[in-house]
């Protein structure tokens, strides 16, 4: 399963861009092959810099997720020069998911809840000493 769907693309794009763009056939409608491409590529870029800091896969796919997904793939699937908008977009995305990999920014997921991190440090509880300086002094 794929962050964004055809659907979310034809939502920000609107259909009539998505088919032009993904119409390698000529036939007047987006072939599915290359916005099935488009869009794994996508989460492919997203999962490059995500897994630095959360565990793919997502339980559901958090909003942000989506619309970067939706704003790479859409990059993408301009193959032949993507006007300055759609280029601004991507570069956002892109600029987003990389304060992701370095912390700077979460990612909520669907719920509003912020994932759990995994950021490499451990946590730990003890007792407290019962061998001191104090409690061996006398012996050597």
């Amino acid at each position: 399963m794929t962050y964004a769907t055809l659907d979310d693309l034809n939502e920000r794009a609107g259909a009539t861009e998505i088919n032009q763009v993904a119409d390698r056939d000529n036939s007047g409608e987006a072939d599915g092959s290359v916005i099935t491409a488009a869009l794994e590529d996508a989460d492919n870029i997203i999962n490059g810099y995500v897994t630095q800091k959360y565990p793919p896969p997502f339980a559901s796919t958090p909003s942000l997720l989506r619309t970067w997904a939706v704003s790479i793939a859409r990059y993408v699937l301009h193959r032949d020069g993507a006007p300055d908008y759609v280029e601004t977009d991507y570069k956002d995305a892109i600029a987003s998911l990389k304060d992701v990999a370095r912390g700077l920014m979460s990612i909520p997921d669907a719920t509003g809840v912020t994932p759990t991190q995994t950021n490499g440090t451990t946590q730990s509880y003890h007792p407290e000493e019962v061998f001191s300086e104090e409690n061996l002094r006398g012996w050597k």
